[in-house]
């Protein structure tokens, strides 16, 4: 019978331990709620139509703050199928998630930059990747690049528009209502 209290016992504790470890862990609610932030697929198309055609255009259509304390970017983005261009390095905690929609290439991600240079303290900047992985994308594809992952449009069969969503743990993207 002590046994059996003492299993009950050390059970509890154990479940009274992690209930209110798991309760003090949440994020408390911020004393004013915060409001949602709109881009519709009219102020999307708008944007991406207005951006210039003759190089990659990578501009941000909205960037705000959000509860967490870290900011998010939604970039509209204009790739001619003349200009591929080289890899990219970004040496920073943010991720790039690609939502593709419009046109066919493709991208490859990880592996080895090629004639890497430092362009600045944040970003290497390349010819190609070796050993990498890649993937014919299409509109509809989503990527996810995490920061600090070589990336680069190896061929493009088409012009190429699409968004990237930036989530910024560590508030350096500029902020745009």
């Amino acid at each position: 019978m002590k046994k059996v209290l003492l299993v009950l016992g050390i059970v509890g504790f154990g479940a009274i331990t992690s209930l209110t470890t798991y309760i003090l862990a949440q994020t408390p609610a911020p004393a004013i709620p915060p409001i949602a932030t709109d881009v519709t697929a009219e102020d999307i198309v708008k944007f991406i139509d207005d951006l210039p055609k003759d190089r990659v255009s990578d501009r941000p259509i909205r960037s705000v703050e959000v509860t967490g304390d870290y900011r998010i970017g939604v970039y509209g983005v204009f790739r001619p199928w003349e200009f591929p261009g080289g890899s990219n390095l970004h040496q920073v905690n943010t991720t790039e998630i690609y939502y593709m929609l419009s046109g066919y290439a493709t991208l490859v991600t990880g592996g080895t930059m090629t004639d890497a240079r430092q362009e600045n303290e944040n970003w290497v900047r390349g010819t190609a990747i070796e050993d990498g992985v890649s993937r014919r994308v299409v509109p509809g594809d989503v990527i996810i690049i995490p920061g600090h992952t070589p990336h680069w449009f190896s061929e493009l069969e088409t012009d190429l528009s699409y968004l990237i969503f930036r989530p910024d743990p560590d508030n350096r993207i500029p902020l745009v209502e």
